[in-house]
C-alpha cells in the first residue's frame, strides 16, 4: 500500500468520511462468471470449485471512496485482513487461503489460472473471488489501479512461486474449506451455489 493510501485510510477509519454507512446498499445483482482452471504441474488451481468474477457489482457514489466501499463490504460479509495495492506483476498463488480481489479504480489484464490460464480485462467496480490455488498475475495496469483484497476467517495466508511446492501445495488447497459467505452477496448467494459444484466443468472468459 503506498503511503498515500495508507494514510487515506487510517483518516477514514477515524472520521468515517468517505466511508458508506450500509455498503450492502451499494450492491448491484449480478450473475457470476465462472473460470475452470487445470493444473498444469506448475500452478495447481483448484481441483473442484471456479474462479468467480462478478462485473460492475457495485455502484461508486463519487463521494464514497471506491476503497473503503470493498472493505466494509467485504468484512460485513466476513472476509477481512483487508489491503490495497495492486496484483504482483509475477505468477502465484495463495495454497491455504480464498482471496478476494476488488477493483476499486483503473483498468488491468490479469492473467487468471497460470500461464495457461486466460488473461482477463478487469475494471473498477469488479470482483474476482479465487479459490485457494488459483494462479493470478498482472499483466499490464493503468496508473491509477488500485484493488482492495481480503481473505476469510479460516485459512493462512501465504504466496508460492515455484514449481518445488506444487506437490505439497495441491495436498493443502484440497484442504481448505468452502466459506460460509461470499464476499459480496453474504450468505445470499455467489459462492455458496457456485462452489458447491465438485463436477469440474470449462468456459471460456
Amino acid at each position: 500500500m503506498s503511503v498515500v493510501e495508507t494514510i487515506k485510510e487510517k483518516a477514514e477509519r477515524v472520521t468515517r468520511i468517505g466511508r458508506p454507512g450500509d455498503p450492502g446498499a451499494l450492491v448491484r445483482p449480478k450473475a457470476a462468471r465462472l473460470f475452470w482452471f487445470e493444473d498444469d504441474g506448475f500452478i495447481p488451481n483448484h481441483p473442484r470449485w471456479p474462479l468467480i468474477l462478478y462485473r460492475s457489482v457495485i455502484r461508486r457514489p463519487r463521494w464514497l471512496d471506491p476503497a473503503a466501499i470493498f472493505e466494509d463490504l467485504f468484512a460485513m460479509n466476513g472476509w477481512a485482513a483487508s489491503w490495497r495495492n495492486g496484483i504482483f506483476p509475477y505468477v502465484h498463488y495463495h495454497s491455504r487461503i480464498h482471496e478476494v480481489l476488488g477493483v476499486a479504480r483503473g483498468v488491468a489484464s490479469v492473467q487468471f489460472g497460470g500461464p495457461h490460464g486466460r488473461t482477463v480485462r478487469i475494471k473498477a467496480g469488479d470482483v474476482a473471488v479465487l479459490p485457494a490455488g488459483t494462479g493470478h498475475q498482472c499483466l499490464e495496469a493503468s496508473e491509477d489501479f488500485l484493488v482492495v483484497g481480503a481473505y476469510p476467517p479460516r485459512g493462512t495466508y501465504d504466496v508460492c512461486t515455484s514449481v518445488r511446492v506444487h506437490a505439497r501445495a495441491v495436498k493443502t488447497i484440497a484442504k481448505v474449506p468452502r466459506p460460509a459467505t461470499d464476499p459480496v452477496y453474504g450468505k445470499g448467494d455467489g459462492l455458496l451455489s457456485a462452489w458447491e459444484q465438485s463436477r469440474r466443468r470449462s468456459k471460456r472468459p
